[in-house]
């Protein structure tokens, strides 16, 4: 990271504390239980600047709305079509996806992210209700 701030330490600690995939809205509001003068455009930047340092990673599922994750690893995603959570699929990341890519496109691949889309446990559950 390029230099310390109070701000961007709280907003790291705040994503690596969950595992929800957060909105920067959702941030901000837990964010500013703890730094209560913060402002919207203070926690964008500072999730650039995270992002840009490689501390943590984002995506969009599809609704819009770009999520951020503090689990940099390669993991991949499953985007819930019924309450829009994002959950980490426990399976590794098949780095052989990338050589294939490679070799189909004559492209230089450096990495994927691969999102999957249907229903969580406790959506599917409640709907068995």
């Amino acid at each position: 990271m390029k230099k310390y701030s109070r701000q961007r330490e709280t907003i790291l600690k705040t994503l690596q504390g969950v595992t929800c995939h957060p909105s920067a809205m959702w941030v901000y509001d837990e964010v500013r239980r703890e730094l209560p003068n913060i402002s919207l455009g203070t926690v964008y930047r500072n999730l650039s600047e995270l992002r840009r340092a490689g501390e943590i990673i984002s995506f969009t599922p599809g609704d819009g709305t770009e999520r951020f994750d503090a689990n940099t690893a390669p993991h991949y995603h499953l985007y819930c079509e019924s309450c829009h959570g994002v959950l980490d699929i426990p399976m590794p990341a098949l780095g052989e996806l990338d050589a294939a890519a490679e070799r189909e496109s004559g492209c230089t691949v450096r990495r994927h992210q691969l999102m999957f889309y249907g229903t969580c446990p406790a959506c599917r559950k409640a709907k068995e209700s």
